[in-house]
């Protein structure tokens, strides 16, 4: 099912959360919400899951209304609230009546869905005792419970420690074969792992939307890194004032050149860098990381 947000608004006393944001996800896509923390991806994200209304703009589903169509959405806050004194199943039990799961179905269901995600032979333990890595993957259960066409999950591994953060990506990745999912975080590698694709948000408008891939090649700089010795300083100003080469910056040992031309001028960089007895650790082009793109389009828009 496809999800449209058109021009979606949203405001908490005053104060703009979410800004005339737009956006398609395709059916069996995912799609990361990206951006700094303050950027309104939660707000966003509980509009679309109709936990809360937005002021203006709509939200639709396979082209219904998004208040219609609640049962056809799997959420996953950001800090699932569990009864510490349920077991996993009891929870599971419960949370699928409130959406709407048969009673006679449960015990086909629920079992299958713990299995599912990784927590087989942990029905009966009270969910007091489980980690946070397992607390994410029940609740992730509990979003899969009624069989959704879209899962909507809110920073789903910004609280765990590295073990549970990685259960849980690999758990997204295999569920994302089979559901549509949209997930916030300001994690860019978490997003560069799991989704094909990402928007990006600051001060609760969208700055950019785009593959991964789209992304890095409309960011392809013409740099060289070159890492030299501390003798061969000197060699700085003479690459400076080369006539193919536009900028230079020196990052502890390593000098980033930008030239004019990178399959032209990286041989002629290197030849004069050889002919000044420089001694080269490391020779390589060099491009713009995601990491470095998050940080250009955050700062500077």
């Amino acid at each position: 099912m496809k999800l449209e947000i058109r021009n979606v608004t949203k405001a908490f006393n005053g104060k703009v959360a979410v800004d005339n944001f737009s956006m398609d996800v395709e059916a069996g896509s995912c799609v990361g919400l990206i951006g700094p923390n303050g950027a309104g991806k939660s707000s966003l994200i509980k509009v679309i899951s109709n936990v809360i209304d937005s002021d203006g703009g709509e939200v639709l589903l396979d082209g219904q209304i998004i208040s219609k169509m609640k049962k056809r959405i799997g959420y996953l806050p950001q800090y699932p609230n569990f009864y510490d004194w349920m077991t996993a199943t009891e929870t599971l039990s419960f949370m699928g009546r409130l959406s709407g799961l048969l009673k006679q179905d449960e015990s086909r269901t629920i079992p299958g869905i713990l299995a599912k995600v990784g927590l087989r032979g942990e029905e009966d333990s009270k969910v007091g005792t489980f980690s946070g890595g397992m607390k994410q993957r029940l609740g992730i259960a509990q979003a899969l419970l009624h069989n959704p066409s879209l899962i909507v999950m809110d920073e789903p591994v910004s609280a765990l420690d590295p073990i549970g953060r990685r259960e849980v990506l690999n758990l997204i990745g295999e569920i994302k074969k089979e559901t549509t999912i949209l997930l916030s975080t300001h994690i860019l590698g978490d997003a560069e792992e799991i989704c094909e694709r990402f928007a990006i948000m600051k001060n609760g408008r969208k700055i950019e939307d785009a593959t991964i891939s789209n992304l890095l090649n409309r960011n392809v700089k013409n740099k060289l890194c070159v890492r030299i010795t501390a003798k061969d300083q000197k060699w700085i100003a003479i690459v400076k004032n080369l006539p193919y080469v536009k900028e230079v910056e020196v990052i502890g040992s390593e000098v980033i050149i930008q030239v004019e031309n990178i399959d032209e001028n990286k041989t002629q960089v290197l030849k004069n860098a050889l002919e000044h007895g420089v001694d080269i650790i490391k020779f390589e082009m060099k491009n713009d990381s995601l990491e470095d793109i998050f940080l250009k389009l955050v700062v500077m828009k």
